[in-house]
Protein backbone atom coordinates (compact mmCIF):
# COMPACT_ATOMS: atom_id res chain seq x y z
CA UNK A 1 0.00 0.00 0.00
CA UNK A 2 1.29 3.29 -0.84
CA UNK A 3 -0.10 6.89 0.42
CA UNK A 4 -0.44 10.25 -1.54
CA UNK A 5 -0.40 13.13 0.64
CA UNK A 6 0.13 16.44 0.63
CA UNK A 7 -1.09 19.96 2.53
CA UNK A 8 -3.87 22.39 1.64
CA UNK A 9 -5.53 25.49 2.70
CA UNK A 10 -9.08 24.17 4.07
CA UNK A 11 -11.00 26.17 1.99
CA UNK A 12 -10.27 23.90 -0.92
CA UNK A 13 -11.29 21.09 0.77
CA UNK A 14 -14.77 20.65 -1.62
CA UNK A 15 -12.38 21.17 -4.66
CA UNK A 16 -10.17 17.68 -3.36
CA UNK A 17 -13.48 15.90 -2.76
CA UNK A 18 -14.71 16.67 -6.15
CA UNK A 19 -11.43 15.50 -7.91
CA UNK A 20 -11.24 12.25 -6.80
CA UNK A 21 -14.89 11.60 -6.43
CA UNK A 22 -15.38 7.97 -7.75
CA UNK A 23 -12.61 6.54 -7.21
CA UNK A 24 -12.54 2.42 -7.26
CA UNK A 25 -8.95 2.09 -6.91
CA UNK A 26 -7.69 4.51 -3.98
CA UNK A 27 -9.08 5.74 -0.68
CA UNK A 28 -9.28 9.56 -0.36
CA UNK A 29 -8.83 10.49 3.25
CA UNK A 30 -9.00 14.56 4.35
CA UNK A 31 -7.80 15.49 8.07
CA UNK A 32 -8.14 18.83 9.65
CA UNK A 33 -5.49 20.32 11.92
CA UNK A 34 -6.54 21.60 14.70
CA UNK A 35 -5.94 25.49 15.01
CA UNK A 36 -4.82 25.69 11.67
CA UNK A 37 -6.64 26.79 8.34
CA UNK A 38 -4.73 23.90 6.82
CA UNK A 39 -6.06 20.57 6.13
CA UNK A 40 -3.78 16.81 4.95
CA UNK A 41 -5.39 15.23 1.85
CA UNK A 42 -4.09 11.71 1.37
CA UNK A 43 -5.29 9.35 -1.24
CA UNK A 44 -4.30 5.55 -0.14
CA UNK A 45 -3.29 3.58 -3.26
CA UNK A 46 -2.96 -0.55 -4.05
CA UNK A 47 0.14 0.57 -6.01
CA UNK A 48 3.07 3.04 -5.95
CA UNK A 49 2.38 3.83 -10.04
CA UNK A 50 -1.14 5.26 -8.83
CA UNK A 51 0.35 7.28 -6.14
CA UNK A 52 2.86 8.57 -8.52
CA UNK A 53 0.58 9.48 -11.10
CA UNK A 54 -1.12 11.79 -8.20
CA UNK A 55 2.22 13.01 -7.02
CA UNK A 56 3.30 14.01 -10.84
CA UNK A 57 -0.16 15.96 -11.40
CA UNK A 58 -0.43 17.89 -7.51
CA UNK A 59 2.61 17.41 -5.90
CA UNK A 60 3.34 16.43 -2.31
CA UNK A 61 5.17 13.26 -1.70
CA UNK A 62 4.73 9.45 -1.70
CA UNK A 63 5.54 6.94 1.04
CA UNK A 64 5.13 3.03 1.65
CA UNK A 65 3.05 1.81 3.97
CA UNK A 66 3.96 -1.56 5.75
CA UNK A 67 1.63 -4.60 4.94
CA UNK A 68 -1.22 -4.84 7.13
CA UNK A 69 -4.96 -5.72 6.39
CA UNK A 70 -6.06 -2.71 3.88
CA UNK A 71 -9.20 -4.91 2.28
CA UNK A 72 -11.54 -2.39 4.50
CA UNK A 73 -10.10 0.19 3.36
CA UNK A 74 -10.55 -0.36 -0.47
CA UNK A 75 -12.90 1.54 -2.41
CA UNK A 76 -16.03 -0.51 -3.39
CA UNK A 77 -17.45 0.69 -7.11
CA UNK A 78 -19.85 2.79 -7.09
CA UNK A 79 -23.41 2.11 -8.04
CA UNK A 80 -24.57 3.28 -11.61
CA UNK A 81 -26.28 6.55 -11.74
CA UNK A 82 -29.56 6.67 -13.65
CA UNK A 83 -30.22 9.93 -15.45
CA UNK A 84 -33.46 10.87 -16.24
CA UNK A 85 -35.18 7.50 -18.76
CA UNK A 86 -32.30 8.12 -20.48
CA UNK A 87 -28.81 7.12 -19.60
CA UNK A 88 -26.78 4.99 -16.57
CA UNK A 89 -23.59 6.05 -15.68
CA UNK A 90 -21.00 3.33 -14.58
CA UNK A 91 -17.80 2.78 -14.03
CA UNK A 92 -17.46 -0.20 -16.58
CA UNK A 93 -13.59 -0.02 -18.48
CA UNK A 94 -13.75 -3.13 -20.51
CA UNK A 95 -15.94 -3.83 -23.55
CA UNK A 96 -17.44 -6.73 -21.84
CA UNK A 97 -18.28 -4.72 -18.54
CA UNK A 98 -19.94 -2.30 -20.92
CA UNK A 99 -21.93 -5.16 -22.42
CA UNK A 100 -22.58 -6.42 -18.96
CA UNK A 101 -24.03 -2.66 -18.29
CA UNK A 102 -26.24 -2.93 -21.46
CA UNK A 103 -27.33 -6.64 -20.68
CA UNK A 104 -28.61 -5.16 -16.90
CA UNK A 105 -30.05 -1.81 -18.05
CA UNK A 106 -31.43 -3.05 -21.89
CA UNK A 107 -33.57 0.57 -21.91
CA UNK A 108 -31.19 3.05 -20.86
CA UNK A 109 -27.99 4.37 -22.98
CA UNK A 110 -24.58 3.49 -20.92
CA UNK A 111 -22.00 5.48 -20.71
CA UNK A 112 -18.65 3.90 -19.15
CA UNK A 113 -16.59 6.41 -17.44
CA UNK A 114 -13.58 4.65 -15.72
CA UNK A 115 -12.78 6.65 -11.82
CA UNK A 116 -9.51 7.67 -13.52
CA UNK A 117 -7.91 11.22 -12.76
CA UNK A 118 -10.03 13.13 -14.45
CA UNK A 119 -13.06 14.49 -12.45
CA UNK A 120 -16.60 13.63 -13.99
CA UNK A 121 -17.79 9.91 -12.91
CA UNK A 122 -21.07 11.17 -12.88
CA UNK A 123 -21.51 10.57 -9.12
CA UNK A 124 -20.64 14.10 -8.16
CA UNK A 125 -23.77 16.27 -7.04
CA UNK A 126 -22.49 18.54 -9.90
CA UNK A 127 -21.96 16.26 -12.28
CA UNK A 128 -25.03 14.25 -12.33
CA UNK A 129 -27.23 17.49 -12.00
CA UNK A 130 -25.64 18.99 -15.21
CA UNK A 131 -26.39 15.54 -16.64
CA UNK A 132 -29.58 16.18 -15.75
CA UNK A 133 -30.06 19.39 -17.04
CA UNK A 134 -28.24 18.53 -20.23
CA UNK A 135 -30.89 15.82 -21.27
CA UNK A 136 -33.61 18.27 -20.29
CA UNK A 137 -32.50 20.58 -22.68
CA UNK A 138 -31.84 18.15 -25.65
CA UNK A 139 -35.47 16.61 -25.92
CA UNK A 140 -37.07 20.06 -27.78
CA UNK A 141 -34.15 20.11 -30.01
CA UNK A 142 -34.63 16.51 -30.67
CA UNK A 143 -38.24 16.57 -30.67
CA UNK A 144 -37.70 19.46 -33.50
CA UNK A 145 -35.26 17.61 -35.43
CA UNK A 146 -33.07 20.42 -35.48
CA UNK A 147 -29.05 20.13 -35.47
CA UNK A 148 -27.78 21.47 -32.49
CA UNK A 149 -24.05 21.99 -30.97
CA UNK A 150 -22.34 21.58 -27.39
CA UNK A 151 -19.25 22.89 -25.83
CA UNK A 152 -18.11 20.97 -22.63
CA UNK A 153 -15.66 23.65 -20.75
CA UNK A 154 -13.67 21.90 -17.91
CA UNK A 155 -14.60 18.32 -19.53
CA UNK A 156 -12.87 16.73 -17.06
CA UNK A 157 -13.53 12.80 -18.18
CA UNK A 158 -15.40 14.22 -21.11
CA UNK A 159 -18.67 13.07 -19.99
CA UNK A 160 -21.24 15.56 -20.45
CA UNK A 161 -19.78 16.22 -23.73
CA UNK A 162 -19.87 11.97 -24.47
CA UNK A 163 -23.82 12.63 -22.96
CA UNK A 164 -24.28 15.48 -25.72
CA UNK A 165 -23.15 13.61 -28.47
CA UNK A 166 -25.29 10.23 -27.64
CA UNK A 167 -28.19 13.10 -27.26
CA UNK A 168 -27.73 13.80 -30.72
CA UNK A 169 -25.56 16.99 -30.98
CA UNK A 170 -23.95 17.20 -34.21
CA UNK A 171 -20.88 18.79 -33.06
CA UNK A 172 -19.53 18.68 -30.07
CA UNK A 173 -16.50 19.80 -28.47
CA UNK A 174 -14.30 19.82 -24.99
CA UNK A 175 -11.77 21.62 -23.36
CA UNK A 176 -9.42 21.25 -19.78
CA UNK A 177 -6.54 23.23 -18.12
CA UNK A 178 -5.69 19.46 -17.57
CA UNK A 179 -3.60 17.88 -20.28
CA UNK A 180 -4.59 14.05 -18.38
CA UNK A 181 -8.13 15.23 -18.42
CA UNK A 182 -7.87 15.56 -22.32
CA UNK A 183 -6.21 12.69 -23.10
CA UNK A 184 -8.97 10.73 -20.28
CA UNK A 185 -11.84 12.55 -21.86
CA UNK A 186 -10.43 11.35 -25.56
CA UNK A 187 -10.28 7.54 -24.57
CA UNK A 188 -13.40 7.92 -23.05
CA UNK A 189 -14.95 9.34 -26.36
CA UNK A 190 -13.48 6.00 -27.74
CA UNK A 191 -14.74 3.61 -25.23
CA UNK A 192 -18.30 5.08 -25.58
CA UNK A 193 -18.71 4.97 -29.85
CA UNK A 194 -18.48 8.78 -29.66
CA UNK A 195 -14.93 9.85 -31.41
CA UNK A 196 -15.54 12.19 -33.19
CA UNK A 197 -16.08 14.32 -29.85
CA UNK A 198 -13.26 16.51 -30.33
CA UNK A 199 -11.02 17.81 -27.25
CA UNK A 200 -8.48 20.54 -26.87
CA UNK A 201 -6.35 21.75 -23.87
CA UNK A 202 -7.40 25.21 -23.44
CA UNK A 203 -6.87 27.73 -20.27
CA UNK A 204 -10.55 29.48 -20.55
CA UNK A 205 -9.31 32.20 -18.77
CA UNK A 206 -7.07 32.61 -21.61
CA UNK A 207 -9.45 31.42 -24.47
CA UNK A 208 -11.47 33.82 -27.06
CA UNK A 209 -13.95 31.86 -28.68
CA UNK A 210 -14.25 32.08 -32.23
CA UNK A 211 -17.84 30.21 -32.46
CA UNK A 212 -20.93 29.41 -30.44
CA UNK A 213 -22.71 26.84 -29.34
CA UNK A 214 -26.45 26.17 -28.36
CA UNK A 215 -25.52 24.60 -25.08
CA UNK A 216 -22.71 25.71 -23.34
CA UNK A 217 -21.77 24.07 -19.70
CA UNK A 218 -18.92 24.65 -17.58
CA UNK A 219 -18.63 22.15 -14.78
CA UNK A 220 -15.39 24.30 -13.12
CA UNK A 221 -14.33 26.37 -9.64
CA UNK A 222 -16.49 29.43 -9.08
CA UNK A 223 -13.27 31.39 -9.37
CA UNK A 224 -12.50 30.42 -12.65
CA UNK A 225 -16.34 30.98 -13.41
CA UNK A 226 -16.92 34.65 -12.57
CA UNK A 227 -13.21 35.43 -14.11
CA UNK A 228 -14.46 33.60 -17.45
CA UNK A 229 -18.12 34.77 -17.95
CA UNK A 230 -17.63 37.18 -20.70
CA UNK A 231 -15.92 34.39 -22.62
CA UNK A 232 -18.87 31.88 -21.57
CA UNK A 233 -21.08 34.12 -22.45
CA UNK A 234 -19.84 34.81 -25.86
CA UNK A 235 -19.22 31.37 -27.00
CA UNK A 236 -23.44 31.03 -26.36
CA UNK A 237 -25.62 30.89 -29.92
CA UNK A 238 -28.49 33.39 -29.86
CA UNK A 239 -31.30 31.48 -27.74
CA UNK A 240 -28.94 29.23 -26.35
CA UNK A 241 -28.14 28.01 -23.04
CA UNK A 242 -25.46 28.61 -20.50
CA UNK A 243 -25.37 25.64 -17.95
CA UNK A 244 -22.74 26.36 -14.94
CA UNK A 245 -21.38 23.94 -11.73
CA UNK A 246 -18.68 23.71 -9.29
CA UNK A 247 -20.41 26.19 -6.77
CA UNK A 248 -20.97 25.56 -3.62
CA UNK A 249 -23.85 27.49 -1.86
CA UNK A 250 -21.45 29.74 0.10
CA UNK A 251 -20.56 30.95 -2.84
CA UNK A 252 -23.77 30.90 -5.04
CA UNK A 253 -24.70 34.62 -4.32
CA UNK A 254 -21.58 36.01 -5.10
CA UNK A 255 -20.82 33.69 -8.46
CA UNK A 256 -24.48 34.43 -10.02
CA UNK A 257 -24.32 37.84 -9.09
CA UNK A 258 -20.98 38.29 -11.34
CA UNK A 259 -23.15 36.59 -13.93
CA UNK A 260 -25.67 39.07 -14.22
CA UNK A 261 -23.41 42.19 -14.03
CA UNK A 262 -21.80 40.27 -17.07
CA UNK A 263 -24.81 39.40 -18.84
CA UNK A 264 -25.85 35.59 -18.04
CA UNK A 265 -29.68 35.82 -17.54
CA UNK A 266 -30.47 33.00 -14.57
CA UNK A 267 -33.42 31.11 -15.62
CA UNK A 268 -33.41 27.81 -12.83
CA UNK A 269 -31.05 27.03 -10.39
CA UNK A 270 -30.81 24.16 -8.79
CA UNK A 271 -29.75 22.92 -5.52
CA UNK A 272 -28.12 18.95 -4.35
CA UNK A 273 -26.52 18.90 -0.68
CA UNK A 274 -24.09 21.92 -0.68
CA UNK A 275 -23.62 22.37 -4.25
CA UNK A 276 -25.25 24.59 -6.55
CA UNK A 277 -25.94 24.78 -10.86
CA UNK A 278 -27.43 27.60 -12.54
CA UNK A 279 -29.24 27.67 -15.94
CA UNK A 280 -29.64 30.45 -18.24
CA UNK A 281 -29.29 32.13 -21.35
CA UNK A 282 -26.76 35.05 -22.33
CA UNK A 283 -28.33 38.83 -22.10
CA UNK A 284 -28.62 39.63 -26.33
CA UNK A 285 -25.88 42.23 -27.48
Amino acid sequence: MFVWSKLSASRWADAWEERFAGMTDATLVITSIPGRKTIRVEVYCMTQKRANAIQKQFGGSVRHLKKQNWAAMSAQAPPPVKVRETFVICTARTHAEIAKARKTFPNRDIIAVPADMAFGTGHHATTATVLRLLVDAAKPLQDAGRKWSMADLGCGSGILAIAAAKLGASRVWGCDYDPAAVRIAKENATRNGTPKVRFSQIDVLKWQPKQTWDIVAANIFHDVLEAAFPQLLQAVAPGGILMLSGILKSQAQDCLAAGKRAGFIVQKVVTKGKWVTALGTAKPT
